[in-house]
């Protein structure tokens, strides 16, 4: 009997180490699959944990007791999974659970990333369609934008001085149309007064141009020069089919030119009388949860538009009148047309003055020689210095807040999608565009940053009530008997 007291110990022992060991593998089995979330998780041990067995305390060396022990209980072994996801594959504890988490994140970010903005190109791409087509309309309303941006402020203080709506949006209106008007009028007045000094000019530079070809360095004969003058003769007859053509689409040109006027004039007007009630309109088509954020981004994007227009135009006069004080001092013609035309160029930023102060360079070197052209050509880079790194910084300011590069990046890319149009109208949209991102962006920066400091209180409110709930009420003070 002694023996076989013995022995039922030794087996007892025997199964409680067994399960102890059991119970040790499964904690490291459990903490490998917390610390790597690829790991497969036995489903029959997350549903039924109660089927892991418990460690067995190991009995003492100590004199049987009167009675024989119960048996111990019968371990039940863990069961096996023989199946991977569902995939028919044997279970692998370093086995994904699903092909797509195999694909490494880096490659997977990349993917969901090149979808995303392929789908963006392609509403952008139909975007730019719907406008290439409705180009006309378009244009207007941009530069109605512009217009109504520059004109908007004595609107505003007109209203503010007690005259009516309408009398205050027509009046600046019709002012601006007027002085619209009177500058058109001095440039075609000023060129037909001088054009014929011009053209003596312009013939006289031609003479000494095909002088300088036969005796200067070239040391071209007159029968070559006569060559070339009958070649781009022939080259006229030969093409006048082309030129009618071309006369044909300018006059179409004209035609769609003078609609987009008065379509421009149209709107301007509207828009200075009842632009508040139409950004409203525009703020009820959109989302309701995107209102709240649209109408803080509406104002600040009108503030930077009116700060870019103002600037534009301070620095284009600016520009006009250094340039336009350089040629004239240098006898160049038709001085003042020039300066309104650059004035009307350098709305284009960085290289619009450039590019039509090259008629001036062209009109010296045609009237006044080589000499004269080389110097219009100096005043017209030192002006565009100036303007980049003094009237820029100075006038603009903060307000539009646009690199360089992308100033020219922008006219570029506005210039080939939409020519002169598209170069003018560029620079402020990418303005009005930072501008609307940056606000947006901050917007959500200080709400996810109110929703971190909500959640803090919460959590230290609900601590505060546990530590309240956990700690004993203060007995109360027991009571002093009276005398």
């Amino acid at each position: 009997m002694a023996r076989g007291g013995k022995a039922f110990k030794a087996v007892a022992k025997g199964i409680a180490v067994v399960a102890s060991a059991a119970a040790v593998i499964e904690r490291r089995r459990r903490a490998a699959m917390a610390a790597d979330p690829h790991e497969l998780s036995d489903p029959a041990l997350t549903e039924a944990p109660d089927l892991v067995p418990a460690a067995v305390p190991v009995p003492r060396a100590e004199p049987a007791p009167a009675q024989a022990p119960a048996p111990a209980a019968p371990t039940t072994p863990a069961p096996t999974v023989h199946a991977h996801a569902g995939l028919g594959r044997e279970y692998h504890p370093g086995r994904p659970a699903t092909p797509a988490e195999a694909v490494p994140w880096g490659l997977r970010v990349a993917a969901e990333s090149t979808w995303r903005l392929l789908l963006l190109g392609a509403a952008l791409y139909v975007v730019f369609n719907i406008v290439d087509m409705l180009r006309l309309v378009a244009f207007a309303v941009l530069a109605s934008l512009l217009i109504s941006a520059l004109l908007e402020p004595s609107v505003s203080w007109l209203r503010r001085h007690g005259v009516p709506r309408s009398l205050a949006a027509g009046g600046v209106f019709l002012s601006g149309l007027a002085g619209i008007g009177l500058v058109g009028w001095f440039v075609v007045w000023q060129v037909t007064t001088n054009l014929t000094d011009v053209t003596n000019q312009v013939k006289n530079g031609v003479n000494q141009l095909k002088d300088w070809l036969t005796t200067g360095p070239l040391h071209l004969t007159d029968q070559q020069i006569t060559g070339f003058a009958d070649q781009i003769t022939k080259a006229i007859t030969t093409n006048s089919d082309q030129l009618t053509s071309a006369s044909i689409t300018g006059a179409q040109i004209a035609v769609e030119v003078l609609t987009a006027v008065m379509m421009t004039f149209f709107t301007t007007f509207f828009f200075l009388h009842d632009g508040e009630r139409i950004w409203n309109w525009a703020l009820r088509g959109l989302p309701r949860h995107s209102r709240f954020a649209m109408a803080g981004a509406g104002p600040k994007a009108w503030a930077t538009l009116t700060a870019y227009v103002r600037g534009t135009v301070c620095v284009a006069f600016i520009d006009a009148v250094c340039i336009g004080i350089g040629i004239d001092l240098l006898g160049v013609p038709l001085a003042l047309p020039l300066a309104v035309i650059i004035f009307l160029g350098a709305f284009v930023p960085l290289v619009g003055a450039l590019v039509t102060g090259t008629v001036a360079v062209l009109i010296a070197l045609v009237t006044q020689g080589p000499w004269t052209a080389l110097m219009v050509l100096v005043v017209l880079v030192a002006v565009m210095q100036i303007e980049s790194h003094i009237l820029q910084p100075l006038i603009l300011g903060r307000a539009v807040r646009v690199h360089p590069l992308g100033v020219v990046l922008g006219v570029a890319a506005g210039g080939i999608i939409g020519g002169i149009g598209g170069a003018v109208v560029a620079v402020p949209l990418i303005a009005v565009t930072n501008t609307v991102v940056t606000h947006l962006r901050r917007r959500n920066e200080a709400g996810q940053a109110v929703f971190t400091a909500l959640e803090a209180a919460r959590e230290a409110a609900e601590r505060t009530a546990e530590r309240a709930a956990t700690t004993p009420a203060p007995k109360p003070a027991p009571a002093v008997p009276e005398d």
